[in-house]
């Protein structure tokens, strides 16, 4: 039997529940039952379930407490078991050699902005499904909507993650942002923040349907900035899911990504299902500029963080090369990268 508590169970039948991307109601009723009984001890546990007092606890239903009950009596419950088995197999059809060569994900988000899980349940889950190193990437303060963070919550997230890093022996979980890349092509962060992270990534996030030139002028000034070293979900399209469809921007790409190869910027592969960004064509005009790309999760949850299959598939049907990948590099020769600029 293996050293399963009913808080791992339940998280990680939440895990699976947004890896398949159920329902939102369906995961949070798992993270809501984990949480409820995190306080308590295994034995307590136990004792609490035995007594039926588990039962009264808010949280906990009918299907949570018949998985704490079966977690309790030293079985893999039953539910576990078959999304454990659904869940086998990879997301996407297609380049699973190259997605077994990445090493990190440089997007994501904890609940600090617009993610759903706190950063040590991120980084955990990250370890487990065998990265080497994940980059934390919450949002920047103009994108209030997403609780975006001032350069005061960035320094303090700053010493959580040097805090998390030290549960961690063979895992390493990295600063970063996604900062907004403003009206004039500028950086919604200060230089004094964005020049203590690791990893910068910059995205477009409003006024998609500016005029084409200007959209190209925002982009390429942004792409100049020496703290940049991604550029995020180029497009900003949408192709499906519950935020609807929405178009993609319109600039100059061939122009957009020659900036991205003259300063050593990498063109994001977003591996989230609704955004397939950039779209194939443009996949292809990065190659032939001589980009390098970073095959990146945009996790706002540690079931997302699976996400990886999708761009390693779209990335492998493109030609893209796993040496341009900059996902695929041990972390010191990342490292030694997204500094090179500042």
């Amino acid at each position: 039997m293996e050293d399963l508590t009913a808080v791992d169970a339940l998280d990680e039948i939440a895990f699976w529940l947004e890896r398949a991307q159920a329902k939102t109601y369906r995961v949070e009723a798992f993270r809501k039952a984990a949480a409820a009984i995190a306080h308590l001890t295994p034995e307590q546990v136990a004792e609490q379930a035995r007594d039926g007092r588990l039962k009264r606890i808010k949280g906990i239903g009918d299907r949570t407490f018949g998985v704490v009950q079966q977690t309790v009596e030293g079985v893999v419950p039953d539910y576990l078991a078959e999304l454990r088995e659904q869940g086998s197999a990879p997301l996407a059809e297609g380049g699973t050699e190259l997605r077994a060569q990445l090493l990190g994900d440089l997007h994501s988000h904890s609940n600090w902005s617009d993610g759903g899980s706190p950063i040590e349940q991120m980084a955990w889950t990250a370890q487990w499904r065998g990265r080497s190193y994940q980059v934390l990437t919450d949002h920047s303060p103009r994108l209030t909507i997403a609780n975006g963070l001032s350069a005061e919550r960035l320094a303090e997230q700053l010493d959580v993650v040097a805090e998390v890093n030290e549960g961690f022996d063979d895992f390493r979980l990295l600063s970063g942002i996604e900062v907004d890349i403003l009206d004039d092509g500028g950086l919604d962060q200060t230089d004094e923040m964005l020049e203590r992270l690791d990893v910068v990534v910059a995205s477009v996030h409003s006024k998609l349907k500016m005029d084409a030139k200007a959209m190209t002028r925002r982009m390429m000034t942004a792409v100049a900035d020496p703290h940049t070293n991604v550029l995020g979900h180029c497009t900003g399209r949408l192709v499906q899911g519950g935020r609807g469809q929405r178009p993609q921007s319109e600039f100059n790409a061939k122009a957009v990504f020659a900036a991205c190869a003259e300063f050593d910027v990498a063109v994001e592969i977003n591996s989230r299902p609704e955004r397939q960004d950039p779209p194939d064509d443009l996949i292809a005009l990065a190659l032939d500029a001589g980009c390098l790309f970073a095959i990146d999760t945009d996790a706002h949850a540690p079931g997302q963080l699976d996400f990886l299959d999708y761009g390693a598939a779209r990335a492998d049907a493109a030609g893209v090369p796993a040496e341009r990948i900059v996902t695929t590099w041990p972390v010191e020769r990342l490292l030694e990268w997204s500094h090179a600029k500042r």
